[in-house]
């Protein structure tokens, strides 16, 4: 509805009808006074192109009778439009029908983008993005608030981004309570969001949430000046959705309850039961369709139809004679929520079929996406029309499969030819995007949210690290002894210790955001914080240390041997450190041991002790004092877990995990620390471990020999990226952490599934001497009768909540260089 220039009220279909009444008198006057000329009408139920004749060919009788049907229809018309403008006439008066004066700028709302209807001065890009969220609009008769609408604000405010304080606010969030079979009160969301505090004169910096449980394909607001504000609801048609501008939602409705999974779905096998499954039922194609749209109607009809005729296919349509809270030209889900879980589950894709060239995407269309990627179906969205959810940065094209309506005749032989590795990679890419943004409430929002920092290019929070009680802070006094002896075990000549530095933090934070977030958006853990660094930063080239970039790089050592080589590490990253975390529980002379052994160590940064026992360190025990910091941080509770804690005390990229019980000489070290420099993103260690299949039991077993071939390294003596380290403790399945913590036991296992599981790539074994486990220990969890049979426990328990295997096996083993063949040409002469 808007108002003319006079202020007089205009209603547009009320205009259209009265053209409808014109054109029918226009009909009867042809037809009276023109007899030699024939009379065209456009019939919805024909076509576009198809003419309706009404000539001179006809009976007087029969011309009579048209001539009657006309007019009895004009007549009818007449009355409808009278009776309407009666009542908008008796609304005018009572006022009732009166909208704000900006309510003639409805058609600038629809026009809005960032560069046109967005304050970027309330977000700086070095400030943290921040939203405040008001209390819901209720625009319906009910008073009660809906429960959805309760558990999605709450929800909603649970996110990293949710602030009380709305000065500090880049964007304020305004919750619409509106659901199916609610009566809207006419112009009440007007003046609901003109009252808004924050609100200002157009809205900028708002995004509107329509919390509508049905699926209706408009607006809640599209009669309703919304100024400069963005929406986010889950049904758009394209003359509503304002690509870039406003955000796409499941259903808010499918949100609390639905979405929930205890474990992804096993991936494999690749093929399932049924190649394709469709299951939709649509309104009736009758006259109330657009001719264009009837003639697809037709063939997608005919191609589902020849469809069900394949063995493979799992085919079940049928045409509804009533709507199902959609667009009449959406399809409906069909059947219930049960069984097309079961379909889905069998299916290796499930078809999505956007048919109305108009419709952008719906409820419906949501619905289907997200069950078929929490059942592992790969998507097929027919419809190159349709957006899907924060298509902006998520890679869609690496989980599902996009397609024009025009290719539904050949899907049969298109999804053929699928290779099973892709078919494998896009079931993961879809149980990763699955997790990662609709898992849960929380990551639903977060994902909205996360969509307008990134567009503004702002970046995300940096991640906290874990802070742990210090058991001898600074001042406090505890009994040490200098340790004068370097035992390093080889006759290589290494250089003396440097001073503790940290490696490079948070040096690409505009970058990672600007030019990384496609790589950050499609994998885990996603876009939602900031980290240090990464093992997936770019590398410099060689050329460029040489030409002006070489701050922080040692460039004057390649080509060397011997103690030259040794000085510096020099290869293709800066120079850097490393940090010792060391788990203990309840032996302390040995672990007083371990670190005598540590002193004169190049290239440590520091030494942390997770100590594990309840109980404090004895008053009498004396520390050796060696040439970098030893950190003793007290553990909430005894869990295998806290071997690979992200402490705050650790300020190096590279993380030595080391048994209380393991002894290493420096080379052992030292190589392992330069091999894991060129392969920041594995796990490089010493000791190795595989699996096994069994056909007789259909189980993967953990196998504890030595073979030629691997899969995992243990972190009794290994090395991995503190990025790691985060995502063991905030990301990885928490059933894992759960069982690790319960059994006390398996924490190497689900490191190596973890990092194979982000990286897709196996670890490192580096060569080394054999018997470098403390001797004097009896003790070890290994030694019990039931280790082996928990680990292969652990190992079921974690391919299930993987889905699938992340381990890949490696036959390869990271040697020192050799020179020559001639006496000991070793770059490290006993390893």
């Amino acid at each position: 509805m808007h108002r003319n220039v006079n202020g007089k009220l205009c209603d547009t279909k009320l205009t259209l009808r009265l053209a409808i009444v014109l054109t029918a008198f226009t009909i009867l006057f042809s037809l009276a006074y023109n007899k030699d000329n024939s009379v065209t009408v456009r019939s919805r139920n024909h076509g576009k192109g198809t003419q309706t004749p009404v000539d001179r060919g006809l009976s007087d009788k029969e011309q009579l009778h048209r001539l009657n049907e006309i007019l009895e229809f004009t007549q009818t018309r007449l009355v409808n439009v009278e009776t309407e403008l009666s009542e908008l006439r008796r609304k005018q008066a009572s006022g009732t029908t009166r909208e704000p004066p900006y309510s003639a700028d409805v058609s600038r709302s629809w026009s809005c983008r960032y560069r046109s209807c967005f304050n970027y001065s309330r977000c700086s890009m070095f400030e943290p993005f921040r939203a405040f969220v008001y209390e819901p609009i209720n625009i319906t008769a009910s008073p009660a608030v809906d429960a959805t609408v309760t558990e999605s604000t709450k929800a909603l405010r649970e996110t990293l981004y949710v602030t009380d304080d709305p000065t500090k606010a880049c964007i304020f969030i305004v919750i619409i309570a509106r659901h199916p079979g609610d009566k809207v009160v006419e112009g009440e969301l007007g003046r609901m969001l003109q009252g808004l505090k924050h609100w200002g004169t157009d809205g900028s910096n708002h995004l509107i949430l329509s919390s509508m449980g049905d699926n209706s394909t408009g607006y809640v607001s599209s009669n309703v000046y919304t100024g400069s504000a963005m929406h986010a609801q889950s049904s758009y048609t394209v003359e509503t959705f304002r690509e870039g501008f406003d955000i796409i939602l499941p259903p808010l409705t499918l949100v609390p309850n639905e979405l929930t999974r205890t474990n992804p779905p096993r991936f494999a096998p690749a093929r399932r039961k049924y190649t394709l499954s469709f299951q939709g039922s649509i309104y009736n194609l009758s006259s109330t369709f657009e001719s264009d749209y009837i003639s697809t109607g037709v063939t997608i009809f005919v191609a589902l139809t020849e469809m069900t005729s394949k063995n493979d296919f799992h085919i079940g349509f049928c045409m509804s004679d009533t709507t199902c809270i959609t667009s009449s030209t959406d399809w409906c889900l069909y059947g219930s929520k049960k069984e097309r879980l079961e379909v889905l589950s069998q299916s290796t894709f499930v078809l999505i079929l956007v048919s109305d060239p108009q419709l952008v995407t719906s409820g419906n269309i949501l619905t289907r996406l997200i069950e078929a990627l929490r059942s592992g179906a790969i998507p097929v969205v027919l419809g190159e029309h349709a957006v899907l959810p924060f298509s902006e940065f998520i890679a869609w094209n690496k989980a599902a499969v996009l397609l024009p309506l025009g290719r539904l005749s050949e899907l049969h032989r298109l999804l053929k030819s699928f290779h099973d590795s892709d078919l494998l990679s896009f079931r993961r890419q879809g149980s990763v995007i699955y997790d990662t943004y609709f898992s849960s409430p929380l990551a639903v929002f977060s994902g909205m949210l996360a969509t307008i920092r990134t567009r503004i290019s702002v970046p995300a929070d940096p991640i906290a690290g874990k802070r742990s009680k210090d058991l001898f802070p600074p001042g406090t006094p505890w009994k040490t002894k200098n340790v004068t002896n370097i035992s390093r075990g080889t006759n290589d000549t290494f250089p003396a210790a440097m001073p503790p530095f940290p490696s490079r933090r948070f040096f690409r934070n505009f970058t990672v955001t600007y030019a990384d977030h496609q790589r950050t958006w499609n994998n885990e853990p996603g876009p939602f914080f900031l980290y240090p660094s990464s093992p997936f930063d770019p590398i410099i080239p060689t050329d460029a240390l040489y030409r002006g970039s070489a701050a922080g790089y040692q460039t004057g050592v390649v080509g060397t041997t011997g103690a030259k080589f040794h000085e510096a590490l020099g290869g293709n990253f800066p120079e850097e450190q490393f940090t010792i975390v060391i788990l203990t529980y309840q032996r302390e002379q040995i672990l007083m041991s371990v670190i005598e052994t540590l002193m004169g160590l190049p290239f440590l940064n520091k030494v942390i002790i997770a100590w594990n026992s309840p109980n404090p360190p004895s008053e009498g025990l004396i520390w050796p004092k060696i040439h970098v910091p030893v950190k003793v941080l007290q553990m909430e509770e005894n869990s295998l877990n806290n071997r690979f804690l992200p402490f705050e005390e650790i300020e190096t990229d590279a993380v030595l995990s080391i048994d209380d019980d393991i002894q290493l000489r420096h080379d052992e070290i030292l190589i392992q620390f330069r091999v894991w420099r060129e392969n920041r993103d594995r796990i490089v260690g010493l000791p190795s471990r595989t699996f096994q299949y069994s056909s007789r039991t259909v189980t993967f077993h953990y196998v504890w020999k030595e073979s030629c071939d691997y899969s995992m390294v243990l972190t009794g003596a290994a090395f991995v990226h503190k990025y790691f380290l985060y995502q063991y403790s905030y990301n990885m399945p928490q059933v894992i952490r759960d069982m690790v913590h319960n059994e006390m036991n398996c924490e190497d296992i689900a490191l190596n599934f973890l990092v194979s599981h982000i990286s897709r790539k196996p670890p490192i074994k580096v060569t080394n001497r054999r018997g470098f486990i403390n001797p004097e220990v009896n003790k070890a969890i290994s030694t019990k009768k039931s280790h082996l049979t928990i680990r292969n426990k652990c190992f079921e328990t974690f391919l299930e909540a993987y889905g699938y295997n992340p381990l890949l096996t490696s036959q390869f083993r990271a040697d020192s260089v050799l020179m020559s063949c001639e006496g000991n040409g070793k770059c490290f002469k006993k390893v």
